[in-house]
């Protein structure tokens, strides 16, 4: 079983538990709005949690050693909380999951991958600024007409 997450209603100000995967998308239970989607994965439940998605998925394989990484982590933060209920922001950590960083080929980080019904449509290796990552995302959303 998956972890919940607490998350703040970005309309609202309440807090909310978000569960790692679910068939629809969070809402808040306070004022109904839409909730940021932003959950940790790992070899046992990436299929639930991110393959399974009802919304496309921005994943994040990273590491807690990582510079680059934790220099990238709050600008996906901030992407995940601009579009609540769009997207869902899956954080994989390299050094817990190592089956998917053989699965998916990951021979650097940050490596950021977005997902539509299970499959990898982008894929971008290494640090890039917030805008560029945003720009990224939105070409990858059109992309797969989202």
């Amino acid at each position: 079983m998956t972890a919940a997450s607490l998350i703040t209603c970005p309309s609202c100000g309440k807090t909310n538990r978000i569960p790692a995967a679910a068939p629809g998308r969070p809402r808040c239970g306070n004022c109904k709005g839409d909730l940021p989607w932003i959950v940790d994965a790992g070899d046992a439940d990436f299929a639930d949690v991110a393959e399974q998605s009802p919304v496309p998925v921005l994943v994040d394989f990273w590491a807690e050693w990582c510079g680059p990484c934790r220099m990238v982590s709050p600008a996906l933060d901030k992407l995940a909380r601009e579009q609540p209920g769009r997207i869902k922001l899956v954080k994989v950590d390299v050094d817990k999951a190592p089956g998917l960083s053989r699965r998916f080929d990951v021979q650097a980080i940050p490596t950021l991958m977005v997902m539509v019904d299970g499959a990898v449509i982008e894929r971008q290796a290494g640090a890039a600024p917030a805008q560029a990552l945003r720009s990224w995302l939105a070409a990858a959303l059109a992309k797969a007409g989202r």
